[in-house]
């Protein structure tokens, strides 16, 4: 038998001490692992959908949850804004493109978006199936939606009140589905997208209320975000957003907005890396415990090795008496070590890929994780690694105990 071998025929001779070194050093490997899945996942979400969004222009409030309701369609909107500071932004030399949303609606859980085919120019998206909307009450829906609902082109639907699922249902005013959109990777597969038109179409039957003279004006001088709309309450757009024409742009027009307008200019690159930075205390806690865990396995495995050293001491001194070296004898405690440590780690890193893969069809806002459940990161070689280190330093004094066993005295004491 060789030397390697022997050393798992030991650890099999262990088997309620082998299983648990294993279960703690694979608990805490999946948590370690599984964090890296999720800060990948989350900080390649909410970079794709940010990219290419300068600034999100809304009413006045916490420009964080103006992020978090523009951009990532996870928070409330702190309120409406006039329908004229559409056109009053886009008649602004710094800024490139000014793209309305007007929100308020959902549908299942997702969102339902009023703005314009530039939205959907913005992130990419083409279509799977039919067309884009052309006239009000006409929606077309992103991947997970579509998927979702089980719903595809000609098929209808009716938004409900507010941004979550069980509000009530606008069923006098259906929605008529023209088009679905192809995975994006973004917060438009997770959108309901239609015209801002078909947003205050329902809102209109739902408050009956009447426009005013000056209000229809303001609607004629920003016919460029959607002004034909029907007739009966002051118009108004939930928030803008915004592609600056260049970087200069950056140093001034936040200001610019924030000072002289009752308008709020969020950037969704800093309150990005703000929401990244609370975020990362959570997972650096939940890592902490993980290598908490995957101490507390190396302790474990080293006191194993000590206490089980005793035991073999005769085995290894007839080992010696059969011409293996003093290094070939600690190498049988070496490896035994090695090999729980490896096991516990690849058990773990395929356990964290598992959870990841099947979060997606539990929980559906975990979808994008389960996409890439299976893909490697990088520093997975680095937590195999340390597992490695982690088995050769448990073992490092039993098996120098073993290197410098006294052969006559262990046989004459056996």
């Amino acid at each position: 038998m060789g030397l390697t071998r022997l050393a798992f025929a030991y650890a099999r001779r262990r088997p309620l001490a082998t299983a648990l070194v294993v279960l703690l050093l694979a608990a805490g490997t999946a948590v370690v692992t599984l964090t890296l899945l999720v800060a990948r996942e989350l900080e390649g979400r909410l970079t794709r959908d940010a990219a290419g969004i300068d600034l999100v222009v809304g009413a006045k409030g916490s420009p964080l949850q103006l992020v978090l309701a523009g951009v990532f369609h996870v928070d409330v909107p702190p309120g409406n804004i006039p329908l004229a500071s559409v056109a009053e932004l886009r008649a602004n030399p710094m800024i490139a493109q000014a793209i309305p949303l007007a929100l308020g609606d959902s549908f299942r859980g997702f969102r339902i978006v009023g703005s314009e085919p530039a939205l959907v120019e913005h992130y990419g998206g083409r279509l799977a199936a039919g067309v884009l909307w052309t006239r009000p009450m006409e929606a077309v829906l992103g991947s997970e939606v579509a998927r979702a609902s089980a719903l595809g082109v000609g098929g209808s639907f009716a938004g409900s009140h507010g941004l979550a699922e069980g509000g009530g249902e606008h069923g006098d005013e259906p929605y008529r589905v023209t088009g679905v959109l192809a995975p994006t990777g973004t917060v438009l597969d997770r959108m309901a997208l239609t015209s801002v038109e078909s947003v205050w179409a329902v809102h209109d039957a739902h408050h009956g209320a009447e426009e005013t003279e000056d209000e229809r004006a303001h609607e004629g001088d920003a016919k460029g975000a959607g002004a034909h709309a029907a007739e009966g309450v002051a118009r108004e757009v939930t928030m803008v957003l915004v592609r600056y024409v260049g970087p200069l742009a950056a140093a001034s027009l936040p200001r610019q907005i924030n000072e002289s307008t009752n308008l709020v200019a969020a950037s969704p690159a800093y309150e990005t890396a703000r929401l990244l930075s609370i975020f990362g205390i959570g997972i650096d806690l939940l890592r902490a415990f993980a290598w908490l865990l995957i101490a507390a396995s190396a302790l474990m495995l080293f006191v194993a090795l000590v206490q089980t050293l005793d035991e073999r001491r005769y085995d290894l001194a007839i080992l010696r008496t059969l011409g293996a070296s003093r290094l070939q004898v600690a190498w049988v405690l070496i490896a035994e070590s090695v090999a729980l440590a490896l096991a516990g780690a690849v058990t773990g890193v395929a356990v964290a890929h598992a959870v990841a893969a099947f979060a997606g069809k539990l929980v559906p806002a975990a979808a994008p994780l389960a996409a890439g459940a299976w893909t490697p990161h990088p520093e997975e070689a680095l937590v195999l690694g340390i597992a490695v280190a982690v088995g050769i330093l448990a073992a490092l004094w039993p098996a120098w105990q073993a290197y410098r066993l006294d052969v006559a005295a262990t046989l004459a004491d056996s």
